[in-house]
């Protein structure tokens, strides 16, 4: 089984520190550098990830960060090989309209497109761009969307009937030569149901300790098995890799000093509001709690749950030397997981250490 690697485009902003691009803008302490997200930067980026070996690159979605869409479109225009990773949710636009998006997208970028559907798990946020359903019933509309979504793919002619949509002899002028593979996480077991009935290509999860890992992949591999399908497995996590293991560490603590207990209690509190399970499984792994050093926050042999703290979503990172986080990595292979997303702090330089240093050892 192959290892596909990818990196993060960090369009809400980057920083050197873990609250220079906390998602709730209001929460970064002023005093701390932060990196605009304009466009040089994010070219900076896709070149670095492009440059050292990176199959792909997250471009997240969200309130705070800029239109994935869009970002997509001018990355691809300055850089040859990489591919884009579109972040979007379901409920925002009808799956006709994002189908022939994404069918512009991969003719203009020569295939260059991949998706990740974000089916949304904060109630606020999904209000306030206007979407009122519950959780369980935005994974069911996921699904619908989903279907309808492959079926605009393959050509002229298309009905559909559901609960959430309507299409009237729909579908693409010509079938989609190259539909991109669909890249979907959840923990619930709603968003389960949704993966293993046929939405995903590959399904996602936070960075959760190797045995929380190896018993979602069970569960969720043996429900595929049932649908008679095969799913691919990623994992979404942090690096912070040195030359040696104490320097690692001595770059999470660096990073975790610069956590006051104010900002994570302030943290704490918008991240528990989420409806998310896999937001509650982040919580559970530092259980809000700053620790007395970064190390107190080591919940497996070099997986750090530090960066939860302040962070929502991914809130663990790989530490180590180069040798230690090459081998972790490959312990998740072994368990499964064939495809990793990684990000660093800030993005930049750590986008060209982890694939000039990791990514050889690993191969």
């Amino acid at each position: 089984m192959s290892i596909e690697f990818n990196w993060f485009l960090p369009t809400n902003g980057d920083s050197r520190h873990l609250t220079g691009n906390i998602s709730t803008p209001q929460l970064r302490p002023s005093h701390l550098t932060h990196r605009e997200p304009d466009v040089d930067y994010l070219i900076q980026i896709a070149r670095a990830a492009e440059a050292t070996g990176f199959n792909a690159a997250l471009i997240p979605t969200g309130a705070a960060c800029e239109d994935a869409w869009l970002i997509a479109a001018a990355l691809a225009q300055h850089t040859e090989t990489l591919k884009f990773l579109v972040a979007f949710r379901p409920g925002l636009e009808l799956p006709a309209y994002a189908a022939q998006k994404v069918a512009a997208l991969q003719t203009f970028t020569d295939n260059r497109v991949l998706l990740n559907v974000v089916t949304g798990g904060d109630q606020d946020q999904q209000e306030a761009y206007g979407d009122f359903l519950d959780h369980d019933e935005r994974y069911l509309r996921t699904a619908e969307f989903l279907q309808v979504v492959r079926q605009i793919w393959q050509g002229p002619g298309q009905e559909h009937s559901g609960t959430h949509y309507d299409i009237r002899n729909g579908g693409l002028t010509h079938p989609l030569a190259v539909p991109p593979e669909i890249y979907f996480g959840g923990a619930s077991p709603a968003a389960e149901k949704v993966a293993t009935g046929g939405a995903a290509d590959v399904y996602l999860l936070w960075g959760e300790t190797p045995d929380m890992v190896n018993e979602r992949l069970q569960r969720v591999r043996s429900q595929a098995q049932q649908q008679n399908r095969t799913l691919r497995f990623g994992l979404r996590i942090h690096v912070i890799a040195r030359e040696t293991e104490s320097q690692a560490w001595d770059e999470a603590d660096r990073l975790w000093r610069a956590l006051s207990p104010e900002t994570i209690v302030n943290a704490q509190r918008a991240l528990r509001a989420s409806q998310s399970v896999g937001q509650a499984r982040m919580q559970e792994l530092n259980d809000g709690t700053r620790g007395n050093s970064a190390r107190d926050l080591e919940i497996a042999p070099g997986l750090w749950s530090g960066i939860g703290l302040v962070r929502g979503g991914a809130g663990t990172a790989l530490v180590g030397s180069y040798r230690q986080v090459a081998d972790a990595i490959r312990k998740y292979h072994d368990l499964g997981i064939d495809t990793f997303i990684f990000s660093g702090y800030a993005n930049l330089e750590e986008a060209w250490r982890v694939g000039e240093n990791v990514l050889p050892r690993v191969q």
